[in-house]
């Protein structure tokens, strides 16, 4: 795993100096410790970053073809690689090294852009065609490695973190952040791509190649998938394939020369990765797990009862809300805003895995490809509400909800009952918006200065299209429109809770700790698979079963008190954090001067958000954290910047 840099220009002016790719370098020195390298000619600059996994001795880059005129720089892992080796040197190809990136250059001589979708792994990675002063960019299908670009005029810089390109001059890369980001920030608790957190900056999406001549650049997408078909396997068959492929894409990323070991939280996912890779393992697996003291957010025992099942060598530590120490580090780490509270665990198990190992494996993915979360079964539930005639739908959805008292717990039975029925008179999108939003439309209002209001008003007339964030949802659920509501659900959180908020958790933590992290339910392969089985394959609604072909055809490493256990997912107790222990600190942040002259809220409306919560006339955990996040981001990087 690494961290790669640069840029490419048609006018020696634009040209970035040497210092100005060594600070980008240096920025992200955490995602490779091992090596670095630089490559640069007229035209373009390359730069990286290494964290050795596969081929120690080798693996340097930037790295060539023979006559270096193409060059490359590359993060992740090619898990095919020796098959397109044994393909290139049947053509005449001549290697060098004996791991996976030289296999990229010499894919791109004979492929051009259709090298990507010969790929099975996870990369980001640029190619730089001398010759023919091209430059592709690249990104993995479903977005497990990040990568960042700014265009401005003939020049395109880009990176794996958007703190590298912040390495910048100012003069060069402006600071100005995008108030149609913002808003989308507060809505999800990430800025969805291809927007970034900064006007002008863009994420490659998952699945996406850029392609860049002489100034010019084109966005194209290399895979997708056929949405809207639902091949009619037999329940036996669906169980047979499902194993193999699961299986040989866990075989697959457990090459690695270093140590390797896995998360194992106590779910159903990260059990059933474990136990295939006790299958192909010679030794007890190494995993990990984090607690909490609050028992509703605590899968340690469960996790330790999956280990004991599966005869892991299991290593469990706990969180406390000395958490807070971390935040600093975490706020500098996420270098947008991110307000998924769940990235402070994954940070202390990422921390604790690098202990012991270099490369972990992960259930991520899970939950989304076999329908795991519970929001779900809410949209199984509301196709059947929907059907009821419109007098009792009234009532439940009016004087019923409203008759329920606001839990100012986030985990109980009761909020979600409420939080499901005050979404029951909407449609799909505006329905899976309410149940997922941080704070909705008339929230985000009533938090806003009217001068920040005003600009945002202006932002969007500019791309009205783009400027509601439940637009952006809206199109994300309408891509599997001919299915039922339940995959329409589970496809829009595959293109965007996925990849923007838990594989950039799970890169960014990682990463901070120079450990790989390797997802194999992320293989293509098997989300071809999970995508063509009927939504009945995956959840029993009447039965309360979610998950129900991934549990027949692992069952065997599943301990019984796992099988059917509710959902708990990797959460964290900040409503009790900021009731307690961390009141005091949320004030002195949120209500700081400092906080108030950046001119985006109203002071009196945060103040009422801490009252209400701190008293427990509310449950505002999950919108205070993000709040929390996005001013401990401001001070990190552009209050930082500017002194």
């Amino acid at each position: 795993m690494c961290g790669i840099a640069g840029a490419a220009w048609t006018d020696a002016g634009d040209a970035p100096t040497e210092e100005d790719l060594a600070a980008m370098m240096r920025r992200i020195e955490h995602r490779g410790p091992d090596d670095s390298g630089v490559y640069r000619d007229g035209h373009a600059a390359l730069g990286f970053r290494r964290l050795s996994i596969v081929d120690l001795a080798g693996g340097h880059q930037p790295l060539s073809n023979e006559d270096g005129t193409v060059w490359t720089v590359f993060n992740g892992e090619i898990y095919n690689f020796p098959a397109l080796r044994r393909r290139l040197e049947a053509r005449g190809h001549t290697l060098r090294s004996l791991g996976d990136t030289e296999v990229l250059v010499h894919l791109y001589e004979d492929e051009g852009a259709g090298m990507f979708a010969l790929l099975r792994g996870m990369f980001a990675l640029a190619i730089w065609d001398a010759p023919r002063r091209r430059l592709l960019l690249a990104r993995d299908r479903l977005g497990q490695k990040p990568l960042v670009y700014r265009r401005d005029g003939a020049r395109i810089v880009f990176a794996s973190e958007l703190k590298a390109l912040l390495a910048l001059p100012e003069a060069t890369f402006p600071r100005r952040v995008d108030p149609i980001a913002l808003d989308q920030y507060l809505t999800f608790g990430y800025v969805p791509h291809p927007r970034t957190i900064l006007e002008g900056t863009h994420k490659l999406p998952p699945a996406h190649y850029a392609d860049w001549r002489e100034g010019r650049l084109e966005l194209r997408r290399y895979w997708e998938p056929d949405w809207d078909a639902e091949p009619a396997l037999p329940p036996g068959e669906d169980v047979e394939r499902l194993r193999a492929t699961l299986s040989d894409a866990v075989r697959e990323q457990m090459v690695a020369d270093v140590p390797l070991g896995a998360f194992l939280s106590g779910g159903i996912d990260s059990t059933i990765i474990v136990g295939l890779m006790r299958e192909v393992s010679s030794r007890p697996v190494k995993t990990f797990s984090i607690g909490f003291d609050d028992p509703a957010f605590d899968e340690t025992p469960y996790a330790e009862q999956a280990a004991r099942h599966l005869g892991t060598e299991h290593h469990a530590s706990l969180v406390t809300p000395k958490a807070w120490e971390t935040l600093p580090a975490l706020s500098w780490l996420f270098d947008e805003p991110f307000a998924d509270s769940s990235a402070v665990p994954t940070w202390y198990v990422a921390r604790e895995a690098r202990r012991e190992v270099t490369v972990a494996l992960t259930g991520d993915a899970g939950d989304e490809l076999f329908a795991g979360y519970d929001r779900y079964r809410a949209v199984a539930l509301a196709r059947l509400f929907d059907r009821l005639p419109a007098g009792p739908r009234g009532v439940l959805t009016g004087p019923v909800a409203r008759a329920l008292p606001a839990s100012a717990r986030a985990k109980t039975r009761l909020r979600r009952v409420r939080r499901w029925l005050e979404g029951m008179g909407d449609g799909l999108a505006a329905r899976y918006l309410r149940w997922n939003c941080l704070f909705d439309e008339p929230a985000r209002i009533a938090l806003y200065h009217d001068a920040w209001i005003d600009r945002l008003a202006e932002a969007g007339a500019a791309i009205p299209d783009e400027a509601d964030p439940a637009s952006i949802l809206a199109r994300a659920l309408a891509v599997a429109a001919r299915r039922d509501p339940v995959t329409c659900a589970t496809v829009a959180d595959l293109l965007l809770y996925l990849p923007c908020d838990l594989l950039v958790k799970v890169d960014m933590t990682s990463m901070a700790h120079g450990l790989e992290c390797r997802g194999p339910f992320l293989d293509h392969r098997v989300v071809e698979l999970a995508l063509g089985l009927p939504a009945r394959r995956k959840l029993r609604l009447r039965a309360g079963r979610s998950k129900v072909v991934l549990k027949e055809a692992f069952a065997a490493y599943l301990p019984p008190a796992l099988r059917h256990r509710p959902k708990v997912g990797f959460g964290v107790p900040i409503d009790r954090w900021f009731r307690r222990e961390l009141k005091d600190e949320l004030r002195a942040v949120l209500l700081d001067p400092i906080a108030s002259v950046r001119g985006l809220f109203r002071p009196e409306a945060v103040a009422t958000l801490i009252d209400e919560h701190v008293q427990g006339r509310r449950d505002h955990a999950y919108k205070l954290w993000c709040l929390l996040m996005l001013e401990l981001w401001f001070r990190n990087h552009l209050d930082a910047a500017s002194r």
